[in-house]
């Protein structure tokens, strides 16, 4: 377990950054209309039936342990940048071109601005949370943070 310990708050931001930000920016385009997608949806995701929310919670903790490397050091003002690139870009292609064949859905929300939009809009958000509560952990001297 010791050897973990220096993830685990990766894995943590990433999928509070999912509950927090990402969910938020969802809710907030889907109140101005631009997707008809809501946030915090709890019902089951094949093929095991895990809640929505629980699944991308899990996936933004898997993200925030791909991109943590990427980020460093935290204390650098251009990490915010990267988080905002990385975040909006790494997910959401490989939900446009990896996952959403896979579900047999159209590439890259059938190519639908609006789609399309939501999926940067929302990751890149989440990119931004990742980046502040991986800093918040470093500042309270988290191991890993």
């Amino acid at each position: 377990m010791p050897l973990l310990l220096p993830f685990l708050p990766a894995f943590i931001a990433g999928a509070l950054a999912v509950l927090v930000f990402h969910q938020s920016a969802l809710g907030l385009l889907h109140l101005v209309g631009l997707t008809p997608r809501t946030p915090f949806v709890l019902g089951g995701v094949p093929p095991l039936g895990v809640p929505q929310l629980l699944s991308l919670m899990f996936w933004g903790g898997v993200w925030g342990l791909a991109l943590l490397p990427l980020l460093r050091p935290l204390g650098d003002a251009r990490c915010w940048l990267r988080g905002l690139v990385l975040g909006a870009l790494g997910p959401t292609l490989v939900s446009w071109f990896v996952v959403a064949p896979l579900k047999g859905l159209p590439l890259a929300g059938g190519w639908q601005p609006a789609a399309m939009a939501t999926g940067l809009i929302v990751n890149a958000a989440w990119g931004l949370g990742l980046v502040a509560l991986l800093r918040l952990a470093q500042r309270a001297g988290i191991p890993g943070g």
